[in-house]
């Protein structure tokens, strides 16, 4: 699969399995910042965050797996709702923690798996202060952290990224789904929007994100690459 930069107008191209190809993915993603909050989704065209078996596996191609393991390595942390780890499973990154965002402390249905070389105690649930206690005498033969975070039953974004902090993952990686990435979009705390657009028409209940009028962030394109079957990949910085 041949992969072309646009934007900065390099115009490079190489094929993504080729060290060229992988070279240019890395040097256009890659973030040496001790802290950071950046978005990585992939969308199709009109606007859906899943394809047609209901997950985003079947939106995604092996660059875009690419791009996700390069954005994986550089981060402390990937952040996900529980509602996405329910429908879709979550395989945990060998080079990252994995924290699962749950208001309710409901762990029905969840599925993950590990990476080769990941271990269960990299996986941390994100919950009110309140349900930490319960969650933690429930989790804890299988090696999962539990992560309070002060403010009531309604998990602030702002606050998610404080109680990471606290525990020194302040590089952090937002994964969605939807209602997860669009509450850190309207919360204004996303520095970095990394967007995959399949080249696909996939019906979409809603959004891939949603944002009101008056909290819209205003960015600036930072990067572009697309490949040869219709695929981009876009980088969008927050406006400072």
């Amino acid at each position: 699969m041949i992969v072309t930069e646009i934007i900065p107008h390099t115009l490079s191209s190489a094929d993504a399995a080729s060290a060229d190809g992988r070279r240019l993915l890395t040097e256009a993603y890659t973030r040496t910042e001790p802290s950071y909050v950046r978005l990585n989704m992939i969308t199709s065209v009109t606007g859906s965050a899943a394809g047609d078996d209901g997950t985003s596996e079947t939106l995604t191609n092996r660059v875009d797996r690419m791009i996700l393991g390069i954005i994986r390595r550089d981060a402390d942390v990937v952040l996900v709702g529980a509602q996405s780890v329910r429908a879709e499973g979550y395989v945990v990154p060998r080079s990252a923690r994995l924290a699962i965002v749950t208001t309710s402390g409901d762990l029905s249905g969840h599925r993950l798996t590990l990476e080769p070389g990941a271990a269960a105690d990299q996986v941390l649930l994100v919950c009110p202060a309140d349900r930490a206690a319960e969650l933690a005498a429930r989790t804890s033969i299988h090696g999962v952290q539990v992560v309070a975070v002060a403010g009531g039953p309604h998990l602030a974004p702002a606050a998610i990224i404080e109680a990471l902090a606290e525990r020194d993952l302040r590089r952090v990686v937002c994964e969605g789904g939807p209602g997860l990435a669009s509450q850190f979009a309207e919360a204004g705390v996303i520095d970095e929007y990394c967007v995959t657009v399949a080249p696909v028409i996939e019906q979409a209940d809603a959004p891939f994100l949603r944002v009101g009028h008056d909290s819209r962030p205003v960015t600036d394109v930072a990067g572009m690459v697309v490949d040869g079957s219709g695929f981009s990949y876009l980088r969008l910085r927050r406006r400072m």
